[in-house]
């Protein structure tokens, strides 16, 4: 009696969870379909309704708008009016997720605060920070990731430069590359590194002139992260410095495409196997700028460069050469 009892409930519960089965089937049908004539159904937001596209009837009104209560008509509106906050970045060491406490002694209308209410933003500011930087490894990022992009806007450098930078500083912070090294000195490498990476390179010579440590120290710890940190890295094309020293000395795009025909030549020739990038590029931009009858001396081209006249001179010569070579017949 009792087998039957239980066989006879689980059959009422298999059909009861059937027809309501059934009944979500049939009202998520009547959703995507006009109950009056079978027809499709739009949203129309800006009315807040579900209507039929081929009788018009009003299946739904008053709905719920998730979206904001403004209207923008370009994106720099839409910007001004958003409040939302900064998208998480690489470049702050909490990745710009924490909450800072402006430096001017103003309330929301812009009214200067008493001197009670100063010292205690001031107090607020004080705890706020220490709250920010709460153990060893946020004070190495903040000051490494400060120190990266005070480097990178001195070369001007790109933000995803920047980005790129924080991201092997962190992947050296996580591996324990920092014992025996300066801050700075892996700042600097994981940026050269980062530029090369972007195919914006700088030199050396144009990394230690921003850093805080010597050049010879960037090349020994950049040398040592690349080989820890399996960072595919391709050695630097002279055509990359071609552009900037082409800006920087204000000649012209036919000027540019020589400078590269003739480093695409040199290349041909093997000239530029165990040469100087740098060199390379720029005694390409001076040589095209004779070939094109625009007024550039070497030592403007030196400036530009960072490096001697005399290398200059030197990889002209080989590159005239090179070019002369390519177009024997």
């Amino acid at each position: 009696m009792t087998e039957s009892v239980r066989s006879y409930t689980g059959q009422r519960a298999r059909s009861r969870e059937e027809e309501e089965t059934e009944s979500e089937n049939e009202s998520a049908s009547e959703e995507l379909h006009c109950p009056e004539c079978g027809g499709q159904l739009n949203p129309d937001t800006a009315h807040g309704e579900t209507v039929c596209s081929d009788c018009g009837l009003v299946v739904d009104e008053d709905e719920i708008d998730h979206g904001p209560e403004w209207r923008a008509f370009d994106s720099k509106e839409k910007d001004q009016k958003s409040r939302v906050g900064a998208p998480t970045t690489n470049m702050m060491h909490d990745k710009g997720l924490s909450t800072n406490i402006g430096w001017q002694d103003k309330d929301a209308y812009g009214n200067s605060l008493s001197s009670r209410q100063r010292e205690k933003m001031q107090r607020l500011r004080t705890w706020n920070e220490r709250f920010r930087t709460r153990d060893s490894k946020e004070r190495n990022l903040k000051q490494a990731l400060g120190e990266i992009d005070r480097m990178a806007s001195g070369l001007g450098l790109p933000d995803n430069v920047r980005e790129t930078a924080s991201v092997i500083y962190r992947r050296a912070l996580d591996d324990d590359l920092l014992p025996g090294r300066s801050i700075e000195g892996v700042a600097t490498s994981a940026l050269y590194a980062a530029a090369r990476q972007a195919g914006t390179p700088r030199s050396l010579d144009e990394i230690a002139s921003v850093s805080r440590v010597d050049k010879d120290e960037i090349a020994r710890t950049y040398r040592y992260v690349v080989r820890e940190l399996k960072l595919e890295i391709q050695p630097a094309d002279p055509e990359q410095y071609v552009p900037r020293f082409a800006s920087d000395l204000d000649l012209s795009d036919e000027s540019e495409r020589r400078a590269r025909k003739l480093l695409q030549n040199a290349k041909e020739e093997g000239v530029h196997s165990g040469k100087s990038p740098v060199g390379l590029a720029a005694a390409a931009v001076y040589a095209a700028s004779l070939l094109t009858n625009e007024k550039v001396t070497q030592s403007e081209v030196s400036d530009v460069a960072n490096i001697s006249e005399v290398t200059i001179r030197n990889r002209y010569h080989e590159l005239l050469e090179a070019e002369e070579q390519v177009q024997m017949p």
